[in-house]
């Protein structure tokens, strides 16, 4: 698997260990967040959602193994990058004066759903060994261009809004930066589920999960005291399951 974003403003360092990434100015942080998730095992990428169907050619199947728990033999979500959990303020919130880096390798990107305040500037970074010519659909300002190895491309995120990235040479590349005004912070899940939010200025907040740049599951109301630190209780649903017994009452018919 891909590594995941987390630390500070200017880089993410390469771990799989939950952890957040802040878009507040230092001299106004204070406590930290803690929590888990909950049904992420729930949310497939359509990708993945695309490619298991049988008339898409594009998988040979097998018999399931019985030593595999079933748990196991079903696609989902690599939440670690799939999943982003954004605290969102009451006010706007001071983008980042760093670059963010949006890594594209092995034929996805990291991190796959990402959530920042306008004006913030993300870099791509090819980090395979062959070019990709990524885009960002219906924007002119970040157009298909071929990237080599090793190659780096800025965009600036505008005004509110989904914007959806896809690659000309690369189908299996597509994610997604939603840019929110009011998103103060964002973390990701780990391999258990938990997340953190390291330093959040003192305030009230609303966790926030998304997957596939959109909002999923149920929010979750936080407010962060100076030099408090909150253990959330309740886990953070990031799968709607009146919306899954629906689909799966539909692929039933």
């Amino acid at each position: 698997m891909s590594n995941r974003p987390t630390g500070g403003l200017a880089s993410w360092l390469p771990t799989v260990l939950a952890g957040a990434l802040l878009l507040a100015p230092a001299t106004a942080l204070s406590g930290s967040v803690k929590g888990k998730v909950s049904g992420a095992q729930r949310l497939l990428n359509p990708v993945w959602s695309q490619a298991k169907d049988a008339k898409s050619n594009r998988y040979t199947w097998r018999e399931p193994s019985p030593t595999v728990k079933a748990e196991f033999r079903s696609l989902f979500a690599h939440a670690p990058k799939e999943v982003c959990i954004a605290a969102i303020a009451a006010n706007n919130v001071t983008p980042s004066n760093g670059a963010l880096a949006f890594k594209i390798t092995g034929g996805r990107t990291s991190p796959v759903t990402l959530v920042v305040a306008p004006g913030t500037s993300i870099e791509f970074q090819n980090r395979d060994p062959f070019p990709h010519k990524p885009y960002l659909v219906g924007q002119g300002s970040f157009q298909a261009a071929e990237m080599k190895s090793g190659a780096v491309r800025q965009w600036k995120a505008p005004g509110p809004g989904k914007y959806e990235l896809r690659d000309e040479l690369a189908p299996s590349v597509r994610s997604w930066i939603v840019v929110d005004p009011k998103v103060a912070g964002v973390a990701y899940p780990g391999r258990d589920g938990s997340f953190t939010f390291g330093n959040l200025p003192e305030g009230e907040y609303t966790l926030k999960a998304f997957f596939n740049g959109e909002p999923s599951g149920k929010p979750l109301s936080v407010v962060v005291r100076a030099t408090g630190n909150v253990d959330l209780k309740e886990a953070l649903v990031v799968a709607d399951e009146a919306k899954d017994s629906k689909d799966a009452k539909e692929k039933g018919k």
